[in-house]
């Protein structure tokens, strides 16, 4: 099994905790400026509460205190302030209510309703005048204030979807990066093989020449047929291919035909088909090669030895084919990497059969392959599902 570098994966990790740690870092200053500020609104509120009291004692004040008291009351632009006796009645004479609606004002269960809720919030001040009463001042936040309490929240949930996006863009980005170079691997493989291949189809003619019945020469001929398909799976990945086949039983019993005589003797390998004509527009070069994929990889998984069947039917308005085999089955964790690129269970594979595999019946013939049962040492069962209109 082939799995990334532990220090690739590793830094994924370190770029992903040091993300973390700064959304949250930055929701906890948020939080902290938030409570200074609430801190700063309640010092406010307590020199205004101050003023007030200082200009209904009964004593002269010169001009100038005069003035700065005015000017301390008439600062508070924002904090909603309502000034009450001791038993919170509120006063209704001009400067006792700042920052009120007039909805409110005018309205006294309104009022009554606003003071319960700014003293639930915070405490008020007690205000002693000279006759020996006491007076209260109610607060509440500023709407700022109130506003900026949300600010960290949205801030951490526009900073989370911004990461979910940049990944979703940076995972297509490396797909797309990856099916063209797949691509790219498949049509210089098809190349490549072009030339040996004509060679040996030349060298096979010389040998129907001199011994046209050999046995050997028709399976060497099957076999460079099958070289010359092979070609052309590879050439057409990465292109857009016609589904111009219709018998899909025709295309099954043909690959079936000839895996069988390719495999171990030691494997029961046996294929149920309908019995009438299942017609389905689909590209024999590639469809046998996801056929070629499953059955493989089933006789690695049975290592030579057991029973392998391949079913093809209809339901619901699909085609179905499942490839069932007594191997070694998958766990869970291998059964959700099966279909990634580069993931191997075997030693010596490359991991490309298949997702390519995946490629062609999902990009290519608007269908679905899965795993639909699978247990460790009794087997596993592949499922492939292509819409029949």
């Amino acid at each position: 099994m082939k799995n990334r570098p532990f220090f690739s994966r590793l830094n994924n990790w370190f770029v992903f905790t040091l993300l973390t740690i700064m959304v949250i870092a930055l929701i906890v200053s948020s939080n902290i400026l938030i409570k200074n500020l609430r801190e700063k609104e309640a010092e406010r509120i307590k020199v205004f509460a101050t003023a007030i009291k200082i200009l209904q004692d009964n004593q002269q004040k010169s001009s100038e205190t005069q003035e700065l008291l005015f000017a301390i009351l008439t600062e508070n632009d924002q904090i909603p302030s309502i000034l009450t006796d001791e038993n919170k009645k509120p006063f209704i004479f001009d400067g006792s209510s700042r920052n009120i609606s007039q909805e409110i004002l005018g309205n006294p269960e309104e009022m009554r309703k606003l003071i319960t809720k700014m003293e639930n919030n915070y405490a008020p001040f007690e205000i002693e005048v000279a006759n020996g009463d006491k007076q209260l001042v109610f607060y509440d936040n500023s709407e700022l204030l109130n506003n900026l309490r949300y600010y960290p929240y949205f801030l951490g949930l526009f900073i989370f979807f911004y990461l979910l996006f940049s990944f979703w863009l940076l995972r297509t980005i490396k797909k797309t990066d990856e099916g063209y170079l797949w691509a790219g691997l498949a049509k210089e493989t098809a190349h490549q093989i072009g030339t040996p291949l004509s060679s040996m189809i030349g060298w096979m003619e010389i040998m129907k020449l001199d011994n046209p019945d050999s046995e050997g020469v028709h399976e060497i001929e099957k076999d460079i047929e099958r070289l010359r398909t092979i070609s052309e799976r590879f050439s057409k990945i990465g292109s857009v291919p016609e589904l111009n086949d219709m018998n899909f039983n025709k295309t099954i019993d043909e690959n079936f035909d000839y895996l069988k005589t390719r495999i171990s003797r030691k494997i029961d390998f046996s294929l149920h088909l309908p019995k009438y004509d299942i017609l389905v527009p689909h590209n024999k070069i590639l469809m046998s090669w996801v056929i070629e994929n499953l059955v493989k990889n089933a006789v690695d998984a049975m290592r030579g030895e057991g029973t392998l069947q391949m079913f093809v039917f209809e339901r619901n308005k699909n085609i179905l084919i499942e490839v069932k085999d007594t191997g070694s089955g998958m766990t869970k964790q291998q059964a959700r990497n099966a279909f990634k690129p580069g993931y191997s269970t075997k030693k010596r594979g490359w991991g490309l059969g298949l997702s390519l595999a995946k490629r062609v019946v999902q990009e290519y013939h608007n269908g679905d392959i899965k795993i639909s049962q699978t247990e460790v040492g009794k087997g596993t069962t592949f499922r492939i599902t292509i819409k029949k209109g």
